[in-house]
């Protein structure tokens, strides 16, 4: 049982009324702290009062209001208190009336800090009807979330005034971020559900795991026995996607991200330090019209091929995916942008070309360092925007080195942390980037070298580069 109080020095008076005249006091009720001398945080004591009331009205509304709130949404802490006495009595499964209520904070020492049992019988005469307890809590709530933001603003202004004593500035504007969208991604929905309450969203989605042949419903790669081995992309998740300079490491990831958008409707972004927006699109048309991305390059377009692009753009030029080409992108940027698309449009998948171009723009004791940090803070972000992340590397030198040329774990470049950190690593080999006669020339392997909580294997491919695009291999 929760025995909730407050100081005495939280006894001021009541907000003077707008006619000016002196404030005058019915009950020692506490007021709220005053976040300025002038200026009274958002709040609204009406709806405050319309819930509670609604609540001692009809018991059975409290098991709505529960949804919606948490005693520390009530701006005025008189009727903090009484919701808090309110939740213990139905967490003991106790009646909620007005007597019951009363006995609950005298119990406590908390009955004439409210107001005593004439203020609860004030509350039951504001409402007339339960009905409208849900739309009073949804009231208090949002002005809890602006107090909120409130409180966050006055901690980002502390950030701006002291923050570069003690930091520097990438990480200070990180920090004030940080502040506000945690306050967007502020959940109030229940931590808990009955069993029977899970029964048919979980055959539901059994359901569509068969009619999708297995494939979790997140983000399937697009190639069916990849999907196969991994069940798509999850949340939270940092993928690394690694291959020599050349190979297609780009391409496969742009994969991805045609499945993800263009043939499931998913949110995706790609962040490219590499080519432009401009080259990424170009690409794009090209494997999804199948008009050569050579003929497109050199201006060798046909009527024929005009006229498959224009049917793609038709197809595509709503799809939810997002690019970003700016130059020179910390991982704060980084970091900043994803969250933004996150709250704006959704974001199931984000991508980032290539690892090895990321500069933080600090001094720092080696590149290795920098590298493993990029790692870490990645991993975060996929965890923190609960989206999976993939990350292009690229590889060292070392399957060249090696008479099969397939490439392994210990090939990515710079950093262990890269292995240590990523849930999945997918190492990409093609045997005719370097031997155009080689009797697998036009296949290409996806070497799941690391599958955190799965297995590994190898799956193969086709590459159609002509179009910039990897294909599903054909099964006899």
């Amino acid at each position: 049982m929760t025995n909730a109080s407050f100081d005495d020095e939280h006894l001021p008076p009541e907000p003077p009324p707008e006619d000016g005249s002196a404030p005058r006091r019915r009950f020692q009720q506490e007021e709220p702290k005053r976040y300025g001398e002038f200026r009274q945080p958002p709040a609204d004591r009406e709806a405050e009062q319309g819930v509670l009331g609604a609540m001692l009205l009809s018991p059975h509304t409290v098991m709505e209001v529960i949804e919606e709130l948490e005693p520390e949404d009530f701006y005025y802490p008189a009727h903090a208190l009484i919701y808090r006495a309110m939740l213990d009595l139905y967490s003991e499964g106790k009646d909620v009336d007005a007597v019951i209520l009363s006995s609950q904070l005298d119990r406590y020492n908390n009955l004439e800090r409210v107001g005593g049992a004439p203020y609860l019988h004030t509350l039951l005469a504001t409402v007339p009807t339960a009905a409208n307890a849900r739309y009073y809590a949804e009231i208090v709530a949002e002005k809890a979330v602006l107090r909120r933001l409130v409180d966050a603003g006055t901690r980002v202004v502390q950030l701006g005034f002291s923050g570069t004593e003690d930091a520097e500035i990438e990480s200070v504007l990180d920090r004030a971020q940080q502040e506000v969208f945690a306050v967007a991604q502020r959940k109030t929905a229940e931590d808990y559900r009955v069993l029977g309450d899970l029964i048919d969203p979980t055959i539901d989605e059994l359901a569509a795991l068969q009619q999708a042949g297995g494939v979790e419903l997140g983000v399937p790669t697009g190639f069916i026995d990849l999907d196969k081995l991994t069940n798509g992309l999850h949340a939270g998740q940092m993928v690394i996607v690694a291959a020599r300079p050349g190979v297609g490491k780009s391409t496969l990831a742009m994969d991805f991200m045609r499945s993800c958008s263009l043939q499931h409707g998913k949110s995706s972004v790609i962040f490219s330090l590499e080519m432009s927006a401009s080259e990424i699109v170009m690409r794009l048309l090209s494997a999804e019209s199948e008009v050569k991305l050579a003929d497109m390059r050199g201006g060798r377009v046909s009527t024929e091929d005009w006229a498959k692009i224009d049917e793609t753009l038709n197809r595509v030029q709503d799809a939810p995916l997002f690019i970003d080409d700016s130059p020179n992108l910390t991982m704060m940027e980084i970091r900043s942008k994803a969250r933004r698309l996150k709250q704006q449009h959704g974001l199931d998948l984000i991508v980032l070309d290539y690892l090895q171009l990321m500069s933080s723009g600090k001094k720092v004791e080696s590149r290795q360092q920098e590298v493993s940090e990029f790692s870490r803070q990645l991993k975060l972000l996929a965890k923190e925007l609960e989206v999976p992340l993939i990350a292009i590397s690229q590889l060292n030198r070392g399957p060249e080195a090696r008479t099969d040329k397939k490439p392994q774990l210990a090939d990515l470049r710079e950093s262990g942390s890269l292995e240590q950190d990523a849930d999945m690593v997918m190492l990409l080999y093609r045997p005719d980037s370097q031997d155009r006669d080689n009797e697998r020339a036009g296949e290409a392997d996806i070497i799941l070298a690391k599958h955190r909580g799965g297995p590994i294997d190898t799956v193969q491919v086709a590459h159609q580069l002509h179009y910039s695009k990897f294909v599903n291999m054909a099964h006899g």
